[in-house]
């Protein structure tokens, strides 16, 4: 898992520095196809033996005491709870706060991993720092494939045996082209397939729907304070 975090932290590295253009755009998705591949095996080798599952993440369908304190992370396991409205049941997790780097194995990852079941994620920030722990949360639950408060990509991707890859643009594209389109692709070992970009498209658009595993979940953000 180091060496795997080692090379994240490389090309993380390289693409900060990177000016964002049409000269540049077709290196950095090379390298945000290479950081999705790396950031999913890293998720799954932590899920698959790096540590285990966390104490306390089996979610049950009752409801308990939420602890509550004037310091950051009262809550250190889930707790699940049940709200009533309009005669209807609907479950509330507590999560404990997400720390910076959990995407990177940091902490217990399988908080976020509950995240992923949610219909709607409902996020409470300090009022004195709201912005920076916005920034930290949508980091770290993109880095789990999470995305908040967005559509899916409006992109038709099917791969087939043989043919190449057939690439077609209904509309004008500011980022992806096919030199692009084929090379994020070969990354992923596909050599085939149809891609239809029905909208403007980016080459983070095309490597979500490439991995097929993102949830796309509304947020509701809460600015909160302790006196």
């Amino acid at each position: 898992m180091s060496s795997t975090l080692a090379k994240i932290t490389e090309i993380e590295a390289e693409m900060t520095p990177t000016q964002k253009n049409k000269a540049t755009a077709h290196h950095l998705g090379l390298l945000k196809a290479r950081l999705a591949k790396l950031s999913r095996e890293l998720i799954t080798a932590k899920g698959a033996g790096g540590g285990g599952p966390g104490e306390g993440f089996d979610v049950a369908k009752t409801g308990v005491y939420s602890e509550v304190a004037a310091y950051e992370f009262t809550t250190l396991t889930t707790v699940p709870g049940v709200i009533r409205h309009k005669g209807a049941k609907i479950q509330l997790l507590d999560l404990p706060g997400i720390i910076k780097g959990a995407k990177d194995g940091k902490g217990r990852g399988q908080i976020i991993a509950v995240a992923q079941t949610c219909n709607l994620i409902l996020t409470f920030l300090d009022v004195l720092k709201p912005l920076g722990h916005k920034k930290i949360n949508e980091n770290e639950l993109e880095g789990f494939g999470i995305r908040l408060n967005s559509n899916p990509p409006n992109i038709g991707f099917k791969k087939k045996d043989k043919g190449g890859i057939n690439l077609t643009a209904t509309c004008p594209q500011s980022e992806l082209d096919a030199e692009t389109v084929k090379s994020i692709l070969a990354k992923y070992k596909i050599h085939n397939a149809d891609v239809t970009l029905r909208s403007d498209a980016t080459a983070d658009d095309l490597i979500d729907v490439v991995e097929g595993n993102r949830v796309y979940i509304p947020c509701i953000y809460v600015l909160n304070k302790i006196d």
